[in-house]
């Protein structure tokens, strides 16, 4: 289902016309004689409600996580609404409640009967009058609400919330009154009648993991709902299959909610109830199953509440928010970063707050780092928001984060929306809302920005996050967002053995060609052989891939600041070190039209250093090739002065000269059309075979 926004509020007369008969009914054992159990039942449910219901409404007052208190408040009110749904005050406490849940659409139903019983059911009604017409969109009504309470001696402890309110209203108006053109699709296939939310996906589109209160096979909570658990789903043909648990190891009779796939799709951010508060885990995909959370440290996870966190894009830093004390929302949540120490040991320095330009007064909400390291996504109830939780994007200039951007309407409502996955192009983004209109609770929805009008390119930037498995095509211009253009390249493929094509587990290293300092490392799914992995513009990297009893790989990518977003797949089969065994050395580099070698060449030829070291009885053969520009005898000249010149850099290391052969073979021996700029590329090579072994 395309979904903008539901319809505006209808008008409260009309809801008063149809129950004008109505009287309200007092919960008093004279009006209840024949019910003398219910009753009793009913009464004693008021009296439990009541407790829940005010410590709900003090951690509101204090900007913090009223935990399960309203849902339990609503529970133990259930039984006295069943016997007696025509009271007034009841009716107001269970819009009170619903209001600050992730069913807030369910208030105004309540609010109204409680004020169509009695026009001065409670001190606090125009408060939440102003609520469900702010949630309503019906802004000057809220407005006119929220300005009449601030005049009564109740408001005192409502003065930062009447102001907040009133400059969301202000937000509401101007952000509906020009629309981003997007569309906001409710993935109906992954959604339940209970909250399912932080959605986080895989670079490929193709897997999904997300949190869900559904039924579990867990006991019930006390207010009647299930435990969160951590769901899977693979997108087939086109279409989300059924949600699976993602397994025991992570899944418990506790809450455990995603917080965030690794770029690279091994690794998974959680956060779970630890000792009476949330701590960050970290589980990890081996093979085809995800390892026990690990408790991701302890300098993090303090006394206080740590949830949902973010990997920065070079795993440097880790992003999360917190309730702890110092805070600049004072007793609520603040985004913090931490910077790694030592990544194997999980040790991380103090947690830091990102500033007071992203956090406010208010709660900020689950963040997301793009892998392109200058952008952050996260939700907040501060700055400019339209209502709850609205989601903004903030750009990282010299070092520092610039003021957040509201990213609009209909992608934030008045309701609770917030950011968990951003497409690596920046097309797509996969989100939560409790925006009336979905199945219940919170939902998944799909985001699709249109860009400038252009013919999209498919085998890269519409295959890379969509929901969907065919590219967006329109013939019709329409105006157009402006998306912030991300200079990323992302490589994905799979390791195989070339002879079997079966997965092999592959360490994959990634280098900066230019420093020759290490930029990752990681291994391939020993399970699938698949990878996964992002790069940011302004580099050239050589990138290694290597298993025990196999042949190095090597691929380059040169990408220049500021280029196109781009995908390449790539299936990687991995050779044997067997005789005749042959393999092109992408990291190899010249000075133009020189056999003079560059020192961008060096990580790559110490790899080749290092596998005659390792295998002291290998002979090979160097080989140089180059394209077909020039002459026949200035083609051969040049690679076989470029093949001696690797000779000579491997002798230099120790590796004994009667081991290795050098040879020329000018452009004879193409691997590509000499037709294309990139083919002619392709040709210019240095390779080495196996002589013998």
């Amino acid at each position: 289902m395309r979904t903008i926004y539901n319809t505006l509020f209808s008008g409260i007369l009309l809801f008063a016309a149809s129950a004008l008969n109505a009287q309200n009914v007092e919960f008093k054992s004279s009006n209840f004689k024949d019910k003398k159990e219910e009753f009793k039942a009913a009464t004693e449910g008021i009296d439990k409600g009541d407790d829940f219901l005010k410590k709900g409404n003090a951690l509101i007052l204090e900007t913090k996580d009223p935990g399960d208190n309203f849902l339990l408040a609503i529970y133990h009110y259930s039984k006295a609404q069943s016997l007696n749904p025509n009271n007034a005050e009841l009716n107001f406490k269970l819009a009170n409640a619903y209001l600050y849940t992730n069913e807030k659409y369910k208030a105004k139903d309540h609010l109204m009967k409680a004020i169509q019983l009695d026009a001065n059911v409670d001190k606090k009604q125009e408060f939440f009058l102003g609520l469900v017409y702010l949630y309503d969109a019906k802004w000057d009504d809220a407005m006119k609400a929220f300005k009449s309470f601030e005049g009564s001696k109740k408001a005192d402890d409502y003065v930062k919330f009447i102001a907040k309110h009133l400059e969301e209203c202000k937000s509401g108006k101007t952000l509906m009154a020009k629309p981003e053109r997007v569309w906001v699709d409710n993935i109906s296939e992954l959604n339940s009648e209970s909250d399912d939310y932080s959605p986080s996906i895989t670079m490929d589109g193709a897997s999904m993991i997300f949190t869900s209160r559904r039924p579990n096979g867990h006991s019930q909570q006390a207010w009647g709902g299930y435990d969160a658990d951590v769901y899977t789903s693979d997108l087939v043909n086109g279409k989300w299959n059924t949600p699976k648990s993602i397994g025991a190891q992570i899944n418990t009779d506790k809450d455990e909610v995603s917080s965030m796939l690794a770029y690279n799709g091994t690794k998974l951010l959680m956060f779970r109830n630890e000792a009476g508060h949330f701590d960050i885990f970290e589980s990890e995909l081996r093979g085809s199953n995800w390892s026990a959370p690990i408790n991701f440290a302890r300098v993090i996870n303090t006394v206080a509440n740590q949830t949902f966190a973010s990997y920065d894009f070079d795993d440097v830093k880790i992003y999360y928010l917190s309730d702890k004390e110092g805070g600049v929302s004072n007793s609520g949540t603040d985004i913090y970063f931490s910077g790694v120490m030592d990544r194997a040991k999980r040790q991380y320095g103090n947690g830091m707050s990102v500033g007071s330009v992203i956090n406010t007064r208010f709660n900020e909400g689950p963040i997301y780092m793009h892998p392109d390291g200058e952008t952050m996504y996260f939700a907040s109830q501060g700055h400019n928001s339209m209502g709850g939780y609205d989601i903004f994007v903030s750009y990282k200039k010299q070092g520092q984060w610039l003021a957040p951007i509201n990213m609009g309407y209909p992608i934030n409502s008045p309701y609770d929306d917030f950011i968990c996955a951003m497409s690596a192009n920046s097309k797509y983004m996969y989100m939560a809302s409790n925006r009336p209109g979905g199945k219940g609770g919170l939902d998944l929805y799909k985001v699709t920005f249109w860009g400038p009008e252009k013919k999209l390119i498919v085998d890269t930037e519409d295959y890379l996050l969509s929901s969907i498995a065919s590219p967006i095509q329109d013939n019709v211009i329409e105006a157009s967002v402006q998306v912030q253009k991300k200079s990323l390249t992302v490589f994905k493929g799979r390791t195989i053995d070339a002879i079997t094509k079966k997965p092999v587990e592959a360490e994959i290293e990634i280098v900066d060609n230019a420093t020759g300092q290490g930029v990752s490392v990681f291994n391939t799914n020993s399970a699938t052989g698949k990878f996964l992995l992002s790069l940011n513009s302004g580099k050239n990297y050589g990138i290694a891939v290597k298993a025990p009893g196999y042949l190095f790989h090597s691929e380059n990518f040169d990408i220049p600041l500021y280029s196109d977003y781009n995908l390449v797949d790539k299936e990687i089969e991995l050779k044997n070190i067997a005789v005749g065994s042959k393999i092109a050395l992408r990291n190899i580099f010249f000075a133009t039209g020189s056999a003079t070698l560059t020192k961008e060449s060096n990580s790559e030829l110490d790899r080749l250093v290092k596998l005659l070291k390792d295998v002291p009885k290998l002979k090979i053969e160097i080989s140089g090739h180059t394209d077909n520009v020039g002459s026949e005898s200035m083609n051969q000249k040049l690679s076989e002065d470029r093949a001696a010149s690797v000779v000579a850099y491997v002798i230099s290391k120790g590796i004994s000269k009667d081991r290795l052969t050098s040879k020329g073979y000018g452009s004879t021996r193409p691997v590509a059309s000499n037709n294309s700029a990139d083919g002619r590329q392709q040709n210019r090579r240095t390779e080495f075979e196996i002589l013998s072994n």
